[in-house]
């Protein structure tokens, strides 16, 4: 612990000691009320402390990503909250968050991603430039030796490594135009093989 935490942590101590000891006081007469209260709101709290804990596994649960009809040859992907389309790309074994993105022409990989695939972006030569919304961001050319998403599989893709800051990878036109069907309907995302 840092000494801001370890100061923090005394002044909350001091702080619950005082309130404590002014219920105490307070409340002499009615100590068992007091402490049925007590133990309710420390349920209370517990519960939602464990609710927050929870909360990531809760929502993966309850909002799939994507649902592979392999049978089919589809994959399906409920649109996010925030109105975005996500994959998780297998490549090479390792699975890549995607944003998909119909306006971007290529695969392009945060510099993030990139570097959990092995690919040492500090050794990269940025010749590339792409027009974002935010500007103009160099870009380096890459391959990627194998793409699986659910049963479908790609070899030797290419991608660029995006020299710029970027929160999520972007899946382009470059990838999305192998499937032959792209449908967007009732709040799914839709690819076709």
């Amino acid at each position: 612990m840092t000494e801001d935490q370890i100061g923090r942590l005394a002044f909350l101590v001091l702080l619950g000691t005082a309130i404590l000891g002014y219920l105490l006081v307070a409340n002499r007469d009615r100590l068992g009320s007091l402490l049925r209260h007590a133990m309710l709101w420390g349920l209370i709290f517990v519960g939602l402390i464990a609710a927050a804990g929870l909360w990531q596994d809760l929502r993966q649960s309850a909002v799939p990503r994507q649902t592979v009809f392999a049978s089919e040859g589809r994959i399906e992907v409920p649109a996010s909250r925030d109105g975005h389309y996500y994959l998780t790309l297998d490549i090479g074994g390792t699975p890549v968050r995607f944003v998909v993105d119909t306006g971007a022409t290529d695969l392009v990989l945060s510099r993030q991603d990139a570097q959990r695939l092995g690919i040492d972006p500090q050794a990269l030569v940025y010749s590339g430039t792409a027009r974002t919304a935010n500007g103009s961001v160099r870009t380096a050319r890459t391959r990627l030796a194998e793409v699986r998403l659910g049963p479908f599989s790609d070899r030797n893709v290419a991608a660029w490594v995006n020299a710029g800051e970027m929160d999520e990878s972007l899946l382009g036109m470059a990838y999305l135009s192998r499937f032959e069907r792209i449908e967007i309907t009732g709040g799914r995302l839709i690819l076709s093989r």
